[in-house]
């Protein structure tokens, strides 16, 4: 410390890198030495620095909110914001310290209240003439943008990433309201003929694969026990808003069923469909989805006793062959508290209140955010 106080760097980056070799897991040592290369103008070690004590305690503040401005020092002005963000959500009342702290937190919430101002003008530009008007559907578009832009701020229900707005959350729908469910229940047997098929095959079984699939440098929190971990495994169809023409090749009868439903298709994000591989013993944890335009189904395949699936106030069992359809930005949890594995097809579709135009807006609204962004 005395040694940066004196701007003597090469010291203090050599008697700080032989304090680490003595104790990794120090924070403050990983920090003041983020903080001696960005002063050496070396801004990407920094940012590996803040990335080691991030790793060591993915909530720490101070290297959520420096995180935020090596990005700025780099010039990455969207990718700071999104840093920013993360830092004061984080944030506890103890980590406002000293003046300095209060400063730079101060300065995360202009940088972030200026993108935000910036992405809602953007997107105004972009997609006006889709929102004119007062119709239920314009003032969706308009809450829509109001919420892609960060500039609104929701409650209940919870989707992690976007909220259309007018569409009543829904705990779980009555499955006869959708023309689909007949001719999807009635290809079950199908489908679990060819999801034997992939378990007997180890080739085609070894592509299953952890559900969660998070860095170490993200905050794991409730995700910890299942990250990386077969426990809660998944066998993709679609992933990211592409298809997986392997895995569609090796089940043609599951993959034409999907292909007859009404799935979202947006790049990137949807459509998504998957075989879900619950392992006994095992409880997936409360959490919540990342959109309310679409809603999630289950088709059950394979269901022992005491498999049970909450969604808001609301408990159920898995039947075989009986789609469950629910808005999944209400929170959710899973159990498997048999001895045998669980697998349900899982997909999602596009909110039937949502008329075709307005479908297509948030499609659109989307690629625009993304773009803007650089995919940040």
């Amino acid at each position: 410390m005395r040694a940066m106080s004196a701007r003597r760097l090469d010291e203090a980056e050599r008697l700080l890198s032989e304090a680490l070799l003595l104790d990794t897991s120090s924070l403050p040592a990983w920090m003041n030495l983020a903080a001696v290369k960005r002063a050496q103008g070396d801004l990407a070690a920094a940012m590996k620095a803040v990335d080691k004590a991030r790793e060591i305690d993915q909530l720490y503040f101070p290297a959520l909110l420096m995180r935020g401005s090596l990005y700025e020092a780099m010039g990455k002005t969207k990718h700071a914001a999104y840093a920013y963000i993360v830092a004061v959500t984080q944030m506890l009342p103890e980590d406002i310290t000293d003046a300095a702290t209060e400063r730079a937190v101060a300065h995360a919430r202009a940088v972030i209240a200026r993108h935000r101002d910036e992405m809602e003008d953007h997107l105004r530009r972009e997609l006006a003439s889709d929102a004119k008007g007062s119709s239920a559907a314009a003032r969706r578009m308009n809450g829509f943008i109001g919420h892609v832009s960060g500039k609104r701020h929701i409650f209940q229900p919870a989707p992690s990433n976007f909220y259309y707005p007018g569409l009543a959350p829904v705990e779980f729908f009555d499955r006869k309201d959708f023309a689909w469910t007949e001719a999807l229940e009635a290809a079950t047997f199908d489908i679990q003929g060819e999801l034997a098929g992939l378990f007997a095959d180890e080739a085609a079984s070894a592509d299953i694969e952890p559900y969660a699939q998070l860095p170490d440098t993200e905050p794991l929190e409730m995700w910890a026990e299942l990250n990386n971990s077969l426990s809660w495994s998944a066998y993709h169809f679609a992933q990211h808003g592409q298809l997986v023409e392997a895995h569609r090749a090796k089940c043609p009868k599951t993959a034409a069923a999907l292909d007859k439903l009404p799935q979202p298709e947006i790049a990137h994000r949807s459509p998504a469909a998957l075989f879900s591989i619950l392992r006994p013993k095992t409880h997936i944890p409360p959490h919540t989805g990342f959109s309310n335009f679409r809603l999630i189904c289950h088709l059950p395949l394979v269901v022992p006793p005491n498999c049970l699936f909450r969604v808001g106030n609301e408990v159920r069992s898995w039947q075989v062959g009986e789609t469950l359809i629910f808005d999944d930005t209400i929170e959710h949890e899973a159990w498997n508290n048999s001895d045998q594995i669980r697998t349900v097809l899982i997909f999602d579709v596009w909110h039937p209140d949502l008329e075709e135009a307005e479908r297509d807006f948030i499609r659109r609204t989307i690629i625009a955010r993304d773009r803007f962004n650089e995919s940040a």
